[in-house]
């Protein structure tokens, strides 16, 4: 890197063929740490990520007096789940909190140990960065208060930091409005173990179901299974709760999508180790659209191979809502199509790590390619587009995503590369190995 501030994406002069590796997804991750403290027994889960949101997540697990055991050279962790119970509740003294956990700006571990700590024997206070205290938490919180849960609030309502514990079920059902985030739908599922069995959980809204989803099949491989009612809300089938094993998790798809994206830029096949179409990851949606706007897809035994389009690199419609991590990625390469780009219902994204709308507007003028925003849908017009100043707002994907065109144009200068560490620590490092 140049320095500290600022990464200068070079441009690619000599274009070959990519195969690339990317670490182990951050959903995924986040998903098993929270499974395997709930099991009952010793969890060892294979090909983690180690980044800022999950060693915000594991450390929050040892503070909680869990066993937890990292070897990051092997990308392993080892867990000691007490089959839903906490280790240290009530090691305090009457009136005292039982631990303090902090989740820093890690979206999953914010809403999942919420949910967790709350349906939980005990009282825990939670902190947060500056970022995530600005960040939804309202529509969950609302809803663990009225299923019986008690929270302190320190300083502003529905806000990080705030005390959060001595449950008592108060109801047999709540819905829970999931338009800015399908996590805290994911939270209430996973931890509902912590609930009476016919505990019903609805919902309102569709934002994220690919993510829920994710959620359902995880929860079902460490041993417990949801159905749906005709009503359309959630309930567990049986009063078993979840049994530790030994568990794979799946390459970040989501940062693969960075790499897959290259193919059309730079006219070249890629291919991201280990990542396959059946994958748990909603965000492999992206590859189909990769493939409609003029890219093939070939499955091979070691992951997707991407090649470029034959003739155009085709602009349309794409509806991103299930997989709206990639509107970002989608924005930064939609100036190289042969037409206008709109990408459809991701008004959501205006509430993640930054305003990821105005960040993709943005970024895209100080490139000099007209874009617009209307309804949920951003519309973006070919161009030529130059190098400039990428500003990040500390958002990982912002940065991710605006160094793709700088691979064409050279010369585009990355502010703050440092918040990658979010979830991809080294992602310039395996950038310049794929490209140069």
């Amino acid at each position: 890197m140049e320095n500290s501030s600022i990464y200068i994406v070079k441009k690619a002069e000599k274009v070959h063929d990519i195969a690339a590796s990317v670490p182990g997804s951050k959903s995924i991750t986040n998903r098993a740490l929270l499974l395997a403290a709930l099991a009952e027994g010793t969890s060892v889960l294979h090909g983690v990520l180690f980044s800022d949101d999950s060693r915000y997540f594991m450390q929050a697990l040892i503070d909680l007096g869990f066993f937890v055991a990292l070897d990051e050279s092997n990308e392993t962790v080892t867990i000691v789940g007490c089959g839903g119970e906490i280790p240290c509740a009530k090691s305090g003294k009457d009136g005292d909190v039982d631990a303090t956990v902090y989740v820093g700006s890690a979206g999953t571990a914010a809403r999942f140990l919420t949910a967790f700590l709350a349906l939980s024997e005990g009282r825990y206070r939670i902190d947060a960065s500056e970022q995530m205290k600005k960040r939804p938490m309202k529509e969950l919180l609302e809803a663990l208060e009225e299923m019986g849960s008690k929270i302190i609030y320190e300083e502003e309502p529905y806000h990080f930091p705030f005390i959060i514990g001595e449950f008592e079920c108060k109801r047999s059902s709540v819905t829970i409005d999931v338009e800015k985030s399908s996590q805290f739908l994911s939270a209430l599922l996973i931890t509902s173990v912590l609930l009476p069995q016919h505990f019903m959980i609805g919902m309102t809204g569709i934002h994220g179901m690919a993510y829920v989803n994710m959620t359902l099949r995880m929860m079902s491989q460490f041993g417990v299974t949801m159905e749906k009612t005709i009503t359309g809300s959630y309930r567990r089938r049986s009063d078993k709760g979840y049994q530790a094993r030994d568990y794979v998790v799946e390459p970040d798809v989501s940062a693969a999508c960075y790499f897959y994206a290259l193919s059309p830029l730079l006219k070249v096949s890629v291919t991201v180790k280990n990542v396959h179409m059946n994958c748990l990851q909603g965000d492999i949606k992206f590859l189909n659209v990769l493939d409609r706007m003029g890219c093939t897809l070939e499955e091979k035994p070691d992951g997707v191979k991407m090649y470029p389009p034959r003739e155009h690199f085709c602009g349309g419609s794409f509806d991103l809502a299930g997989f709206s991590d990639q509107a970002l990625t989608l924005a930064a390469i939609a100036p190289f199509a042969s037409s206008k780009v709109c990408i459809m219902n991701v008004g959501h994204i205006r509430f993640q790590e930054c305003n990821r709308i105005d960040a993709i507007l943005q970024n895209l003028l100080r490139m000099g390619v007209l874009a617009i925003c209307e309804e949920g849908n951003i519309f973006i017009l070919p161009g030529k587009p130059k190098p400039c100043e990428i500003e990040t707002y500390d958002d990982h994907r912002v940065a991710m995503a605006f160094s793709l065109p700088g691979v064409v144009t050279g010369e585009m200068r990355i502010k703050n590369p440092g918040c990658t560490r979010k979830t991809f620590e080294n992602y310039f490092e395996v950038l310049e190995d794929s490209v140069y």
